[in-house]
Order: C-alpha cells, then sequence, then structure tokens
C-alpha cells in the first residue's frame, strides 16, 4: 500500500486546520487575476464580520510564470498588504509558497483605521437618510443607525442629524466592501455585515 506524500499530509492537516469555511482556494479552477482578485476581497471582509480569526488563502506557486511569481500570487499579495492598511486583515504570513495564512483583524480596526472628513457643519447639514441609503431595509438602517451613533459617541463627536448621516455613508461604503457584486441576496447580505458591526462594539 502506498505512503501518503508530504504535499498530502500537509492538505490533509490544512483541512482540519482551516475548514471549508476559512479557506479561500484561489488556484483550483485557473481563475483569471481580475476574478481571483472580485472573489478574495469580498470574502476576506465578510470572514472578519464574522469573527473567523485567522483563514488560509491559497494562490498557488505559479512557478511556470515569468519570474516564477504567479500573477495571481502577486496580485493577492499586494491586496492583502493594501487590507491590512485599511483595517480588514492583522497579520500575514506565507504558508508555503502557494498560500498565506491570514489572521484577520477584530471589526472594530475597520472603522479606526478610515478618515474621517466633516464637509458641513451640523448645522447646516439637512436631517434626512442619504440617497445612497435606500436601498437598505429598516431593520438595517436602524442598525446601522446604532452604530454610527456608537461610533460618533467614542469619539465625543456630536451626535447630531448631520454627523451620523456621515457617519452612516461612511460605514455603509465599508460594510458594503464585504459583499460580492455577483451577490444575489445583496439585502440579507447587508443586514448581516451591518448586524455583525454594530454588535462588535457592543461585545467589546
Amino acid at each position: 500500500m502506498a505512503r501518503p506524500t508530504t504535499r498530502v499530509i500537509a492538505r490533509a492537516f490544512d483541512e482540519a486546520r482551516f475548514g471549508p469555511a476559512r479557506t479561500l482556494d484561489l488556484r483550483t479552477g485557473l481563475p483569471s487575476v481580475a476574478e481571483a482578485l472580485r472573489r478574495a476581497e469580498p470574502w476576506l471582509r465578510e470572514r472578519q464580520m464574522a469573527r473567523a480569526g485567522e483563514v488560509l488563502v491559497i494562490t498557488g506557486r505559479g512557478a511556470g510564470s515569468p519570474g516564477g511569481i504567479g500573477a495571481i500570487r502577486k496580485a493577492i499579495t499586494e491586496l492583502l498588504v493594501r487590507l491590512k492598511r485599511g483595517g480588514v486583515i492583522a497579520t500575514m504570513k506565507e504558508h508555503n509558497p502557494g498560500a498565506y495564512v491570514v489572521a484577520l483583524a477584530p471589526i472594530r480596526a475597520l472603522f479606526e483605521t478610515s478618515p474621517r472628513t466633516r464637509h458641513r457643519t451640523p448645522d447646516t447639514a439637512p436631517p434626512v437618510d442619504p440617497a445612497g441609503l435606500a436601498i437598505l431595509d429598516a431593520e438595517t438602517l436602524g442598525e446601522l443607525r446604532r452604530l454610527a451613533e456608537y461610533t460618533l459617541g467614542e469619539l465625543g463627536a456630536p451626535v447630531t442629524p448631520a454627523f451620523v448621516n456621515d457617519e452612516m455613508l461612511r460605514h455603509f461604503s465599508l460594510l458594503s466592501r464585504g459583499i460580492d457584486s455577483a451577490e444575489r441576496d445583496r439585502a440579507s447580505r447587508l443586514n448581516f455585515v451591518v448586524t455583525a458591526a454594530r454588535r462588535a462594539f457592543e461585545d467589546d
């Protein structure tokens, strides 16, 4: 009976450690660079919202590519570096020449790294919901409003309608990046990420 190879054993350990829910395989099926990036960023942001902890991102080695570095691996490496600056990723390390182990940052880090700008004063801004939030149902909009009020309160900023609206837009812009553009049930995914973010602040 043939003995399992080192590669097979390593793969079995990875499957036991991470499982399907915490593994992103960008090698199988040979996707294009654009497709790999389209899948990777929303997946990593969604896993952050789910508090998945450590995840495995399989890029493949790209040994046959020019310079011995695959285009997908290069693009994903650059994405991981960017997401680390953006508060999505805490650490990243090479697991093997074809994969990274990525530790996702706490949800709060996502909001702490995004700059705030104020282009209007609380007295002059209209106290209405921004039109860009019209796609949200009442429940999700309420969760987003509570999140905005909470983060403004922590900053010591005025919790006025104008500032709340600005903060809601800011949070919505950040959180909607965690949803694949091809997602069919976008409304429920939006509700999930907004609610997860609001609960993260409560839990901490």
